[in-house]
């Protein structure tokens, strides 16, 4: 009889053990807690400049964190990686690391570092390890400001009607002609670029949607929060939130810093 119940124990031992392995596989870890972090590294995007946070820096400094923009190189994914890693490196403690537009590439690819407490995405490419970001982008509308991409000797710059109209929509006229003229030419082969690593799925995620956006469509946007379960809001501005509704923009950074 004694040896009967072992068996029986046994058996339920092994069966629960398979029951909680399938829910592990079913239901995978939750990503940590995000911890209060005292530096922000910021990263733009393509056909833009440092200078694009200048309306976001203040807001972030007045709350007392430590802010670097990254001069995203744009010459490739790599490049552009080194650039953040390096920033990365001169930070002495827990920082959240941002990105705007084709910047959410570089920090999927980056963001593992220990350093990097929490990413936040401001109408960004997030891309899994390994993904042909065109084809997924190829499955939504394609926004208006691509009518408007020139290309000369591997490198992209939008034309004047296009930055205007369709990047930098929403955006005081005066200033986004100055955003015009100071935009970085973008190697074409970046677009292309595949991480190796997606740094979204292990840390704390943080999106911004952009709802007029005329050159991510929104709904990507939306998908690609829902898929990283990022802490979402939806900003009633264009491309460029960052410069027309810094505050919004600040204000979920600081979240994620958790101020």
């Amino acid at each position: 009889m004694r040896e009967i119940i072992n068996a029986i124990a046994i058996a339920i031992t092994l069966g629960l053990s398979g029951v909680a392995a399938a829910d592990a596989a079913d239901n995978p870890k939750p990503k940590p807690a995000h911890t209060e972090a005292r530096n922000v590294v910021l990263v733009h995007g393509a056909w833009a400049d440092g200078s694009s946070w200048a309306e976001v820096i203040p807001l972030l400094q007045a709350a007392g964190l430590s802010v670097t923009a990254v001069q995203n190189p744009l010459t490739s994914l790599a490049d552009s990686v080194a650039e953040t890693r390096r920033a990365l490196a001169l930070q002495d403690g827990p920082t959240v690391l941002v990105a705007h537009s084709w910047g959410g590439t570089v920090i999927s690819e980056a963001g593992t570092d220990p350093k990097v407490t929490s990413l936040v995405y401001v109408a960004a490419r997030a891309p899994d390890a390994g993904e042909d970001f065109v084809a997924l982008s190829a499955e939504f509308p394609a926004g208006p400001v691509r009518a408007g991409i020139q290309v000369n000797d591997g490198f992209s710059r939008l034309s004047e009607d296009s930055f205007l109209k369709y990047f930098a929509n929403g955006v005081a006229p005066r200033q986004a002609k100055i955003l015009y003229a100071v935009q970085e030419p973008t190697a074409a082969i970046i677009f292309g670029g595949r991480t190796s690593e997606a740094a979204w799925h292990s840390k704390p995620s943080f999106y911004a949607v952009s709802k007029q956006d005329k050159t991510i469509n929104p709904d990507l946007e939306r998908f690609l929060a829902k898929r990283m379960n990022a802490t979402t809001v939806e900003i009633d501005a264009g491309h460029l939130s960052l410069v027309s509704h810094p505050k919004e923009v600040a204000d979920l950074i600081l979240a994620a810093a958790g101020r």
